[in-house]
C-alpha cells in the first residue's frame, strides 16, 4: 500500500513539474533573450519525466 501511495504521489509532482517546466520552454522569455531554453526548463522537463517513470514503476510494483 505505501509504495502505491508514493506512486501516486510521484506521479503528481512528475506531471506538475513537467508541466512547468514546458510552460518555461514555451514561454516567450526564451523567444525575447535567445534560441537557446533555459536550464530550468530542460531540468524540469527531464527531472518531471523520471519522476513520472519512477511513480510508474512503483505503482506497478508487487510489494
Amino acid at each position: 500500500m505505501n509504495n502505491k501511495v508514493m506512486g501516486l504521489v510521484l506521479i503528481v509532482f512528475g506531471i506538475i513539474l513537467f508541466v512547468w517546466g514546458y510552460d518555461v520552454y514555451s514561454s516567450q522569455e526564451i523567444e525575447a533573450n535567445s534560441s537557446i531554453p533555459p536550464l530550468r526548463a530542460w531540468v524540469g522537463m527531464v527531472g518531471g519525466a523520471i519522476k513520472l517513470f519512477v511513480g510508474v514503476l512503483k505503482l506497478k510494483s508487487k510489494s
